[in-house]
C-alpha cells in the first residue's frame, strides 16, 4: 500500500510544480465584457506556460493560466472556449498568450516593425484590431468588440 501511495504522488505531484523561468511585475488594463481590471499584476512564464495573476489592494483577485487549456477561477477550458466567453469567437485561439508574451498576433498579418518592437492593424468583418508593442508597453485594442490590454512595466509613466 506504501509504494502505491509513494507511486501516485510522484506521478501526480508532477503536474503540479509551476517553474517559471521569468516573473515580471506589470500593471495591467483589461476590458472586455466579462473582465475589467486596471491594477497591478504579476506576469509568469516559461517556454509552454504563461500564467496572468491579477491583484487589487495588494489581494489576488484571479489567475489566468495558459498552457495547452486556459485556466481561471471559473475552471479550465479550451482556449477557443475561453476566446468565447471571455473575448471574441473570431479571434485565434493563440490570441491572449500571445499579447501577454508581447508576440504578434493572428500570425503576423500586417505587422509592421518599429523602432523597439511592431504594430499591427486588422480589419475585417468580426475586428477592428491596433496592436503596438514596445520596449516596455503592450497595447492592444479591438473597436469593434471594445476589448482592450495594456501591459506597462511598473517603471514606466
Amino acid at each position: 500500500m506504501k509504494y502505491i501511495l509513494l507511486v501516485f504522488l510522484v506521478l501526480f505531484s508532477g503536474c503540479s510544480l509551476k517553474d517559471y523561468d521569468k516573473t515580471q511585475t506589470k500593471v495591467i488594463i483589461i476590458k472586455s465584457p466579462q473582465i475589467k481590471f486596471s491594477d497591478l499584476g504579476y506576469l509568469r512564464n516559461s517556454e509552454d506556460r504563461v500564467e496572468l495573476e491579477l491583484f487589487i489592494a495588494g489581494k489576488s483577485i484571479q489567475k489566468i493560466s495558459i498552457n495547452h487549456l486556459v485556466c481561471v477561477s471559473d475552471g479550465c477550458m479550451s482556449k477557443s472556449g475561453f476566446n468565447e466567453e471571455y473575448l471574441n469567437s473570431s479571434y485565434p485561439d493563440e490570441l491572449l498568450q500571445n499579447i501577454l508574451l508581447s508576440k504578434e498576433i493572428f500570425n503576423g498579418e500586417n505587422v509592421v516593425k518599429t523602432d523597439n518592437g511592431f504594430e499591427q492593424n486588422i480589419k475585417n468583418l468580426d475586428v477592428d484590431i491596433s496592436y503596438k508593442v514596445s520596449l516596455h508597453v503592450t497595447s492592444f485594442k479591438d473597436r469593434k468588440n471594445k476589448i482592450i490590454f495594456k501591459i506597462k512595466d511598473t517603471n514606466v509613466k
